[in-house]
């Protein structure tokens, strides 16, 4: 079999990335990076994902909490007003840049050729390295930084959920038969694990549910 790159968060996107990759007859080695993140609980959802959907689950700790600038990094607080306009304080300085080169290495030494990445610029445009633009530009980057790329074996970035909403993204899991369930969003859980229901993610993620006309298998605080 092919192999793909898949990073998994424990997030519903990555989840659905995840399930997409497998049914497109790939070898899923998942990549979760222990960033220091305060939303912990999402990292057992990873776990139990990888334990359903990859062949190969690879737990990469990096500590962005040195670096912090970010609501999840560091001690900032979580807004819990609504989703707004413009780049959020959630937002990770890099993070998918540095995410994707990890991924990236990971794919060059595994001998995979093809990278998923649950980024989407429909329900949450916030963040810049969510945007095609970036996606496409860092595709070109991997080709000529990597010797696979030099030698004429070019790597492929997959972002599935680009052009999705949420409720797409929740009909997705329905259609591959995942249990969403298994994955986490929140920003800010309760010490209990359950998702704190005000966070951008969690507001995110009640309303793909709702508009897509399925159950929200979620525990909300």
């Amino acid at each position: 079999m092919k192999k793909a790159v898949v990073l998994l968060s424990g997030g519903l996107d990555s989840m659905v990335c995840a399930g997409l990759a497998r049914e497109g007859g790939f070898s899923v080695i998942a990549l979760t990076i222990d960033y220091g993140q305060r939303h912990r609980i999402e990292l057992n959802a990873a776990h139990g994902i990888a334990a359903r959907l990859a062949d190969r689950h690879v737990v990469l700790p990096l500590d962005l909490r040195a670096f912090g600038g970010s609501a999840l990094t560091d001690d900032i607080a979580v807004p819990k007003d609504g989703v707004g306009v413009g780049i959020p304080v959630t937002y990770v300085p890099a993070r998918n840049t540095i995410f994707l080169s990890l991924a990236l290495g990971l794919a060059e030494a595994s001998g995979a050729r093809d990278i998923f990445i649950g980024v989407n610029a429909l329900d949450y445009s916030g963040y810049p390295d969510c945007r095609p633009e970036f996606i496409e530009e860092f595709q070109r980057l991997a080709t000529l930084a990597t010797k696979a790329g030099v030698e004429g074996a070019p790597f492929t970035i997959h972002a599935p959920l680009q052009h999705k909403t949420k409720a797409d993204i929740a009909r997705e899991a329905e259609r591959l038969g995942l249990d969403a369930g298994l994955s986490h969003s929140c920003y800010d859980p309760r010490p209990d694990g359950a998702h704190c229901g005000e966070c951008d993610a969690c507001r995110l993620r009640a309303k793909g549910f709702a508009d897509a006309g399925l159950a929200d298998p979620t525990l909300y605080a």
